[in-house]
């Protein structure tokens, strides 16, 4: 048996057994007094997925027949299937990730939280429109205070575009931009159907040269990962490399960590860290004494 035999096998029983978790009443059907099938019938399937019944059952008795993302997420939707059981559905019928559901609801678990908190570097975690969602005390110290901006403004891709600070040198500057933009066309393939993106996307066409040139390049790229000097708030200058991480619970969310380059910079930064926890020791301090 080829690999691609045993995953339409498994794809057949996957969606032979979760029809069968369903009953008529449940989707909005008139309950059958006499049924030889176990919940919902195939042709049941098909009409609410708004699929032909012959070829709803040759995809599930395991044919060639190729599915497109529609159908997969009308099926989805039919066999309510969890966002978990739903990349699953898409693993098994195409061989490739699913794409992104649409942003609203992302919300980052508590773990993740406290994983964000417990990191000395700054760090903060991006949905798939580029929206900064969650950030810890470093980035907060490093880049910018994300509490006190609206909602609308804390977008990456809007900062670098509109805060002169990135520009310090051109040069640099020039390769972020294409780094980023050419990520975010990636992301944009992965969730085609996100009006949140949409929106940013026309946005930034409209209101940013910058972008729209970068944007009719058609670069694409797999990762934002780089190397860059920053000019940090409250510190100055420092060769950071940023890298990200998916997280495994969404992969709509991704976990953004800011290190610094080498041993030197490390050092740099830990005793800007350890300058800023004293003075912030000693304000508390003479605030407790005053009260």
């Amino acid at each position: 048996m080829t690999s691609t035999d045993a995953r339409r096998d498994r794809l057949s029983s996957f969606l032979r057994e979760r029809r069968a978790l369903l009953q008529p009443e449940d989707v909005g059907l008139p309950p059958r007094t006499r049924r030889r099938t176990e919940g919902l019938r195939r042709d049941d399937v098909a009409l609410l997925a708004g699929l032909s019944t012959s070829w709803y059952t040759a995809l599930e008795q395991g044919r060639d027949v190729r599915p497109s993302d529609r159908v997969l997420e009308e099926l989805s939707r039919v066999l309510r299937l969890s966002p978990e059981e739903r990349d699953y559905l898409f693993a098994l019928a195409q061989n490739r990730p699913a794409p992104l559901a649409d942003d609203a609801g992302h919300l980052v678990s508590s773990s993740a939280l406290r994983l964000l908190k417990s990191l000395r570097l700054p760090a903060y975690v991006l949905n798939a429109r580029w929206d900064v969602v969650a950030w810890n005390r470093s980035a907060e110290l490093c880049f910018y205070d994300f509490a006190l901006m609206p909602p609308a403004e804390r977008n990456i891709m809007k900062i670098l575009m509109t805060d002169t600070i990135w520009r310090a040198d051109p040069e640099e500057y020039e390769v972020i931009l294409q780094r980023v933009v050419a990520k975010l066309r990636l992301d944009y393939s992965h969730a085609p159907t996100d009006t949140s993106i949409q929106d940013l996307i026309a946005e930034m066409n409209e209101t940013s040269p910058t972008f729209r040139r970068l944007w009719q390049t058609n670069l694409v790229s797999r990762t934002e990962q780089g190397i860059h000097t920053h000019h940090l708030r409250n510190f100055g200058q420092i060769t950071l490399e940023n890298s990200g991480y998916m997280l495994e619970e969404d992969p709509a969310l991704r976990l953004i960590i800011f290190s610094p380059v080498d041993d030197a910079e490390m050092e740099r930064f830990d005793r800007f860290l350890r300058d800023f926890e004293q003075r912030e020791r000693h304000v508390g301090s003479t605030i407790e004494a005053l009260y």
